[in-house]
């Protein structure tokens, strides 16, 4: 019999992330139909998080395998002098025809319903038959004595019969009695506990905010923090969405203040407004009536109100009993149960009740002496007219508050924006502010709506004079504008905005004047331009060096030095990137927050020169900043330049938690090529730090080269080029060398970074060879020497010597190829580059093991596999134990060969005739793939990379006189 079913019960709220916890009722309910386990389940967890809908899932799917299931609920709201109250409530669902076929049940429904003994009810209990009965009673925190004594004796004395008491209740309602029944039960072990935890992000966004879109569900879910109801509540209230007066999740919380007399609801809403300044006398002067609460005024509360502390405390002991109020972050401030609460209850208030609220919150703070941070919020929902005050409070609070929260200090000065007066008294208030707000506004991510900001400011501020007020804000307008242009990739369109603006006649200050030309001048950077602001940029160095200007010229010198390390003229940008750095040094970090962008060239150019110590040291100094004084853009940026340098330098893990949290910034801030270019970081960490063959770096590089798109910027050339080196070259070597090709525009990828090309055209050599076509690898790695001499960079030497050991191993000449790899190593070990280091040793042992060096093969694989291991480089220990240096055999396959299996090195045999991977299969009735895993397991093992190579190999060590080994 499934009377709840029948009776269509069923709570219409989505089932969301609760399948383990049902599962759990399910066992116990089938195990006490079975004779065993507990006689009860007691399921607790936070009000709205999901204990009814649980319950009513698990009815449903209790009364399908055929149990009875009653269900019942304690009435909280007024006292209820009936004996068993829940549980006459669960056995009303019993019709005439069910109390007829179920004598058993009907005999316990007449004795609850009479107010029987505990004895008699529970002896009626304990003849109940089979199938059995599943007795689901919610809210057992409102319960009455009686059925507080009932749920005790059918506790200390569990039925024979198959019955399951399911109890639901909120843990901090819950009264003594029942407690100390349920606490002796769980020792005695008749009570399984079931307590439920808050939601994931992913499932309120996927099953309760259907619809919504990703930011605002993940808003919603921290500020729910997972309680499923308030997720439900927010949602509605945030999106506006109709829904019938008096129904759903949001009247369901605003129900439970309906008992509340109006002196305690009054407490509750001081309560509300205060948030986590509710001490008892703030809540006594927001809650007493005042001037401005005249009588008759929409939304009055006529009622009596509390007057003081002591009253206050009065109003609020209901509250807390009932708990929907409880004591803050001390003894002495209050809170709600929930923030979202306060939220809803404010937002359920008549819009003149709100403001008043808001209004005494903001005067009863002010006379406590509270910083205008703290009164801000309040001044902002009281204001209604234009008061000159109240506008100064919130502009200074905004200042104070950009740094940790510049989306707020955005909303407060667009608040004074919308109230002040559009007269020409206040023009110059309004553009300050109005130029304060935009800078807000790209802090906070919302670039796109500063930059139209800023586009409206700019328009407005034609015909100001030279020296004035209004022409250096139009100035510094144009700065910022040019910056939210180049962080959106609009290149051409920061171009003409700063051209037009250095242009004017007449133009802007000297100091300004620097700063719009290493605006253009970034602009270029980051469009690849560098060499035509060149002249721009060595002339305003000049300028500035004579003005003594010592911030001006550590900004050109950090544009200058980046350019040049970018163009791979490594002596200028050695020596601008000292002198920049000696004056950096010498700055406050105070002075240095304004120059944040300055740092991120200053750190970016010497990793260029590979001085990775300073620059490590500059990153460091410029994280920590950056984070004070609250400039994303720039921490987003050292951050990464951060990891990179750890990456390079052999701290694997760090690396990645800094390419993490600059991916998360980066993330707020919006703009394709900075998220593209973060992930790809992020990727190329993920490569080194996870397992030989991992998918998912490659996959996140495939991500970040989607994210930016079309873009032509160095941040995009930068992913795409960072894909290839995700990319496994065994796999599909034609795609990295599109991938590069294309990202360099030709074959010899002329139009990629100087400084870093010998790196890329390693990667190309690598995927020439394993396309099989030495030739072009070959000429290749010819190109990365010839490029990697004249910068005087060892790591890039380095990479240009490992291209060129490649080839060498391919052309089967292990002795030169372990030199070359050596010799790369050496390099790398100069600058501090242990990642490559480890590389090009681990690259060296198998050609120096197969020249017969075994000795010394050995110790340089030690060397990198330590060094790998020690930096968290997990990709380059699975390489090193796949190469491991083995000892020759005297069996006629000697050297590298040695490593293999009877059947690898049958596979090469055939290898060295010039067989295909079908002809193989053919051959030795294998299937081609089969054929190609054993191939590519021989080249791990051996070292070598193409098939020439191998036929090479094997034809030296004398594998062909084995064939016979095929039997």
């Amino acid at each position: 019999m499934d009377t709840f079913a029948d009776r269509g019960r069923v709570d219409r709220a989505p089932f969301v992330g609760r399948n383990r916890e049902l599962d759990r009722l399910d066992a116990l309910s089938r195990g006490r139909h079975g004779g065993a386990g507990p006689a009860a389940v007691d399921v607790t967890g936070e009000p709205g998080i999901g204990k009814t809908r649980l319950l009513a899932e698990f009815a449903v799917r209790a009364g399908r395998r055929g149990a009875t299931v009653l269900r019942g609920r304690a009435d909280a709201t007024p006292p209820d002098t009936t004996p068993f109250q829940p549980f006459v409530d669960a056995f009303a669902d019993l019709d005439h025809r069910d109390r007829a076929t179920a004598p058993d049940l009907a005999g316990v429904a007449e004795l609850v319903e009479r107010g029987g003994p505990v004895r008699r009810v529970a002896g009626a209990v304990e003849r109940i038959a089979a199938p059995g009965l599943v007795l689901v009673l919610d809210d057992l925190h409102a319960a009455d004595p009686a059925s507080v004594a009932l749920v005790d004796h059918l506790l200390r004395h569990p039925p024979k019969a198959p019955v399951l008491l399911v109890l639901a209740r909120r843990e901090r309602q819950t009264p003594p009695a029942l407690a100390s029944v349920l606490a002796h039960a769980d020792d005695t072990g008749v009570l399984a506990r079931l307590t439920l935890a808050p939601l994931t992000p992913e499932d309120c966004a996927g099953g309760l905010g259907t619809g919504l879109p990703p930011g605002p569900a993940r808003e919603i879910h921290a500020a729910s923090r997972g309680n499923p109801l308030y997720f439900r509540a927010l949602a509605l209230t945030r999106t506006r969405r109709e829904q019938a007066p008096g129904t759903g999740p949001v009247a369901a919380l605003l129900d439970e203040l309906a008992p509340l007399r109006p002196a305690e609801r009054v407490a509750v809403e001081a309560v509300a407004v205060l948030g986590d300044r509710a001490t008892p006398e703030l809540l006594a002067a927001v809650t007493r009536d005042g001037p401005g609460a005249a009588a008759g005024a929409p939304g009055h509360v006529t009622s009596p109100c509390p007057t003081g502390p002591e009253a206050v405390g009065q109003a609020l002991r209901e509250p807390v009993r009932r708990d929907l109020v409880r004591a803050g972050r001390d003894d002495r401030v209050l809170a709600l149960r929930h923030p979202a609460l306060a939220e809803l209850l404010l937002g359920a208030l008549d819009p003149w009740r709100r403001r008043e609220l808001h209004r005494r919150a903001a005067a009863a703070l002010a006379k406590a002496g509270a910083p205008v941070t703290e009164r801000a919020p309040h001044l902002v929902r009281a204001a209604t007219a234009w008061d000159p005050a109240t506008a100064a409070e919130l502009a200074e609070a905004a200042e104070r508050i950009a740094a940790a929260d510049p989306a707020r200090a955005a909303d407060w000065l667009g608040a004074v924006l919308d109230l002040l007066p559009d007269a020409p008294a206040h023009h110059a208030t309004r553009r300050e502010l109005t130029l304060r707000r935009a800078r807000a506004l790209g802090s906070a991510g919302r670039v796109a709506e500063s930059r139209d900001l800023l586009h409206h400011l700019i328009d407005g501020g034609h015909g100001a004079e030279e020296g004035s007020e209004e022409a250096e804000l139009r100035t510094s307008a144009v700065l910022l504008c040019a910056f939210m242009e180049r962080h959106l990739g609009r290149y051409p369109e920061a171009d003409a905005l700063l051209r037009r603006e250095l242009e004017r006649t007449p133009g802007p200050r000297p100091d300004l004047r620097t700063w719009l030309v290493v605006e253009w001048g970034c602009r270029a950077l980051f469009a690849a331009r560098y060499p035509e602001v060149r002249p721009v940029v060595v002339e305003n160095l000049d300028e500035a060096r004579r003005r003594r200007d010592e911030a001006g010229t550590a900004e050109v010198l950090t544009l200058a030095a980046l350019g040049e390390a970018y163009e791979g003229e490594t002596g200028a940008a050695r020596a601008h990137a000292a002198e920049a750095a000696a004056l950096t040094d010498a700055f406050t970090d105070g002075r240095l927050a304004g120059h944040a962008e300055s740092l991120v060239r200053l750190g970016w150019s010497e990793v260029f020169l590979e001085r990775y110590g300073t620059a490590e040291r500059h990153t460091t100094r410029g994280i920590a900043m950056a984070r004070r004084a609250g400039r994303p853009f720039a921490l987003s940026q050292l951050l990464l330049c951060s990891a990179y340098v750890h990456l390079l330098t052999g701290r694997v893990g760090t690396a990645l938690d800094r390419a993490e949290e600059s991916l998360a910034v980066a993330r707020t801030l919006g703009g394709a090529e900075l998220i593209g270019f973060s992930r790809a970081i992020r990727a190329t960490v993920l490569l080194h730090a996870r397992p030989l063959g991992d998918p998912e770096a490659p996959a996140d590089a495939e991500e970040a080269a989607a994210t930016v798109g079309t873009a032509e910027g160095w941040w995009a050339t930068q992913a795409r080029c960072m894909l290839a080196h995700a990319l496994p070259l065994d796999q599909d070597p034609h795609r990295v060398r599109d991938v590069l090709v294309r990202a360099g525009g030709d074959r010899d990828l002329s139009r990629l970074q100087p400084s870093l090309r010998p790196g890329y055209l390693e990667v190309l050599t690598g995927a020439a060879l394993a396309s099989g076509d030495l030739p072009e690898a070959e000429r290749v790695a010819r190109r990365a020497l010839a490029e990697a001499e004249p910068l005087g960079l060892p790591v890039q030497r380095g990479a240009a010597h490992r291209a060129w050991g490649r080839v060498l191993a391919a052309r089967g000449e292990p002795a030169a190829a372990a030199r070359a790899f050596a010799e790369a190593a050496r390099d790398s070990a100069r600058s501090g580059a242990v990642l490559r280091e480890a590389q090009s040793l681990l690259l060296a042992a198998p050609q120096l093991q197969a020249s017969g060096e075994g000795p010394q093969a050995a110790a340089l694989w030690r060397r990198g596999r330590r060094l790998a291991a020690e930096g968290g480089a997990r990709m380059l220990v699975d390489v090193a134990d796949r190469t491991r240096p083995a000892p020759p055999r005297g069996d006629g396959t000697g050297g590298r060969l040695a490593v293999l299996t009877p059947r690898e090195r049958e596979i090469s045999a055939l290898v060295a005739e010039g067989l295909t991977n079908q002809a193989m299969a053919d051959r030795l009735c294998l299937s081609p793939r089969t054929v190609e895993s054993h191939v590519a397991r021989v080249y791990r093992k051996t070292g070598v990379e193409t098939r020439a190579a191998l036929a090479s190999l094997v034809v030296r060590d004398g594998a062909v006189a084995g064939q016979s080994l095929r039997g």
